[in-house]
Parts: structure tokens; C-alpha cells; sequence
């Protein structure tokens, strides 16, 4: 690292003391506690400036500055992009002696009698990129890796759902953000539920194309079955989605707002310019809030930012997108898990209705995956059994294969084959077995013990 440059009060000390006070370069040296030759250099500079003291003394010590160092960084050495450099930073295996040292390859090749122009040393390279860092807000300074993570969090406002005057509901607003850049998603949902939560985060890495490695709420209850400062609990449909899409799920900690710094922005920003923008128009349901936030998030996306080039977008498609690792071919479907044991006769039961599994397993707890349309029954995380899903109640859904052998060879003999059997016999046979054979309906909804 350079030697610190002494602050610029010190610095008009040290040429007063020698243009009014006529000191020696030493003497002025052991009265500031700076070192001789830093004396004997910025009197040369003042110099080489043709400053006197009158005009010093005028000065701020801004513009005395740019006399002394300004003119002569410009025009001896290239100045790097830090912008650019802070962008790249975020891209996996980029570091600033990497940055550096393109840098400096750029500037040899730049180099000619017309643009004589030297490249910083490493030292001075990584120090100004340093200074440049700490001017930039707190959530800006945080380098994140590009495709690493995302954030995700619901905004404090709701907005109303009105109907004939009167308001019916609220809509949530579930806000997700890229932590490399910036690149934010909303959605509208009507509660905060862990299916809100998981279905927003599902529409959101649909809206990004890709998945990241980490996701990271907040410790939404609705998501998290039992917290904890260092590892909290997550419900088993937050695992399950995590394993749909190949990623992991880690809380932020709780009371820790800088641990997701990324998304309370995007949250922010969220507010202002998409809800604020929506604050006098009514709506009736929560696809029409969709609908309007839909061409504010493209305007916000594409807001070119302040401090850096480009914006969330162009950074968004620099950065992020290339790093994501791709959608799973399947969509995602909420799921919930429910633990069951097998009763005597090879079924489990769920809502009144009572589904197959295989004979071996009587007695066993196992664990139901429910979806919308079907019920899986697990074994130590394997599928045994799979169903689609019968809201009949008192019903039976029976795989034959589930059932033992005896009880498949029985449950061969129906009361069509019975009545064939007695036919063959004979007409007298046929006559006494027809009415004892029971409705083919009753056979199919009760499983053979």
C-alpha cells in the first residue's frame, strides 16, 4: 500500500511555516511530526504550481489539492473504470490484482507518443478502488457473487381489495432481488402462507430463468417450524422445494436486517416506485394488482443506477444470468407432508379416504407428499406408493400389487367369473350362486382381507 498522503491542513502548515515563517525543511518537519522529505516534496509541488502563500491561504483545501496532486494524475496516469471494476468484482474468481493487471495491459497497449499515459502500481490501483467502495451506500459496498444468491421478503404496505365499495381482501406484496444485481421481482398474493411464500419464489425464478444457489428469507414463520439464531428448522414443504429446484434455503438471522440489506432495498424501492405509483387506482382481485405492477417493475428494472453504470437490468443480464443454474423440466407443485401408519389391511388413510400401499409395510409409520392431484407415500425418502388423489370419503383407492398373494388370487374370483363358474356347472348351480355374489360396485370399494 502507498504511503498515506498527509491530510491537507497539515499540508498548508507545513507551506506557511515555510513562505511566511522562513523555516528550514527540518525544522518544519519536528514541529508537524511529518518526515523531511515530505516537506522538501509538496514545497516543490507548490512551486512547480507557482502558488504563493497569499493564494494559498484563499484556497479550500479542495482546490488547493487539485493544484498540488489533481493536474498531475490526470494527465501522467489512466484512470481506471472503479465503476466497471466494482460491477466485475461480483463475477466469480475476479479479484482486483486480476483487474489490475488488465488494466495495465490496456494501458501498454494505449501507450504512444500521443496518450503517454502510465499505469497505476497495484498499491495505488487497489487504495483508490478501496476510497471508491466506502463512498457507496452500505447495500451497495456488499460484494456479492453473481448468480449466488437471492433474496426474498414481503413488503410492509398491503393494498385493497375493493368490491361494490367494499373492501374484501388485502394483496401481499412478495418481493424477491438478485444479490449481485440488484434485478428485482413483485408479485402480488392474497395472504403470506408458506404456499404464498414457496408459489412467489417459484414465479420468481421463473421471471429470473434460472436458479440460484442460495435463497434467503427472512424467518417467516409460515417457513420456518422452529428458529434458531444459527440454524433454524424449515418446514418439510420448504425442504421439498428446495430439492425440486437443486438449491439451498438459508434463513437470514433474525434481527440482523444487514444480513439481507439487498432485498430491504429492493423492498424499498418496491415501495416507492411501483406501490406509491399505485396508491389512487382500485382493484378487485389480486391478478389485476399483477397486472398493473407488471410495466413499474420493467421501469424500475431498467432505472439506470446512480453510482454505477447500467442498471439493475443490463447488470441483471451481465452478471446474474449467465451464473443460474437452469429450471428443473418439471414446474414446481405445492406440497404437504403428513405422517401416517398402515393399518392392518395395506392402507393408510388421509381426509376419510383410505389409499394402498405395499402389504409389507403394515404397521409401519410412513410419510404422505400430498399435492393438488395426487397423494406419494414415502419410505425412508423413497416413493412406495403413489396415488391420484379421491376426496370420496370412506373410499378405498387399492393398487392390486400392493395386496398378498392370497389376497390377490381371491380378489380374482369376481362375481362375473363366479357366475361363469356356476354356468358351466350348470343352469341349477348358476341359480343358487347369482344371488349370493355381491354388486361389482361393492367388491371394487372394499380391498380382500
Amino acid at each position: 500500500m502507498p504511503t498515506p498522503r498527509i491530510n491537507m491542513r497539515k499540508l498548508k502548515d507545513a507551506l506557511r511555516l515555510k513562505l511566511v515563517g522562513g523555516q528550514s525543511h527540518q525544522q518544519i518537519a519536528s514541529a508537524l511530526g511529518i518526515a523531511k522529505g515530505s516537506v522538501t516534496k509538496y514545497c516543490a509541488l507548490a512551486a512547480t504550481a507557482g502558488l504563493d502563500w497569499s493564494a494559498i491561504e484563499a484556497m479550500s483545501e479542495t482546490d488547493l489539492e487539485h493544484r498540488l496532486f489533481g493536474a498531475s494524475l490526470v494527465a501522467n496516469y489512466a484512470r481506471p473504470d472503479y465503476g466497471r471494476m466494482h460491477q466485475e468484482l461480483r463475477r466469480k474468481g475476479v479479484t482486483v490484482m486480476l483487474l489490475w493487471q488488465e488494466y495495465s495491459a490496456q494501458v501498454s497497449d494505449e501507450h504512444c507518443e500521443s496518450s503517454p499515459r502510465k499505469a497505476l502500481r497495484y498499491s495505488q490501483f487497489s487504495e483508490n478502488y478501496r476510497q471508491f467502495a466506502k463512498r457507496l451506500k452500505r447495500s451497495m459496498r456488499q460484494t456479492h457473487r453473481a448468480g449466488e444468491k437471492m433474496f426474498i421478503d414481503y413488503a410492509g404496505p398491503t393494498i385493497a381489495l375493493m368490491e361494490h365499495g367494499v373492501e374484501v381482501g388485502r394483496a401481499n406484496i412478495f418481493v424477491a432481488a438478485m444479490a449481485a444485481s440488484g434485478y428485482s421481482f413483485a408479485l402480488a398474493t392474497p395472504r403470506q402462507t408458506a404456499a404464498d411464500w414457496l408459489n412467489g419464489t417459484a414465479c420468481a425464478l421463473t421471471f429470473f430463468g434460472g436458479v440460484p444457489q442460495l435463497i434467503i428469507p427472512d424467518n417467516p414463520r409460515a417457513l420456518v417450524t422452529q428458529a434458531n439464531r444459527y440454524e433454524p428448522l424449515l418446514s418439510d414443504s420448504v425442504m421439498d422445494f428446495a430439492r425440486h429446484y437443486g438449491c439451498s434455503v438459508l434463513p437470514a438471522r433474525a434481527y440482523h436486517p444487514q444480513d439481507k440489506a439487498k432485498v430491504e432495498l429492493s423492498v424499498l424501492l418496491v415501495e416507492r416506485w411501483i406501490l406509491a405509483c399505485l396508491r389512487h387506482q382500485r382493484f378487485a382481485s389480486v391478478q389485476e394488482v399483477n397486472d398493473a405492477m407488471a410495466p413499474l417493475l420493467t421501469r424500475l428494472n431498467n432505472k439506470l443506477f446512480q453510482k454505477l453504470p447500467g442498471s439493475r437490468a443490463s447488470a441483471f443480464a451481465q452478471l446474474d444470468a449467465p451464473a443460474l443454474s437452469p429450471l428443473p423440466t418439471q414446474p414446481w407443485e405445492w406440497a404437504s407432508f403428513k405422517t401416517v401408519r398402515v393399518h392392518i389391511d395395506s392402507h393408510i388413510e388421509f381426509e376419510g379416504h383410505r389409499y394402498s400401499v405395499p402389504h409389507a409395510l403394515v404397521g409401519l409409520a410412513l410419510e404422505l407428499r400430498i399435492t393438488a392431484h395426487a397423494v406419494e407415500v414415502l419410505h425412508r425418502g423413497e416413493r412406495v406408493a403413489s396415488h391420484m388423489r379421491c376426496a370420496h370419503k370412506g373410499g378405498y383407492t387399492t393398487t392390486v400389487e400392493h395386496l398378498p398373494l392370497a389376497h390377490q388370487a381371491h380378489a380374482q374370483w369376481t362375481p362375473q367369473r363366479l357366475i361363469a363358474w356356476g354356468e358351466r356347472i350348470g343352469v341349477a348351480c348358476a341359480g343358487v350362486v347369482y344371488p349370493r355374489c355381491p354388486p361389482v360396485s361393492e367388491l371394487l370399494s372394499h380391498p380382500i382381507l
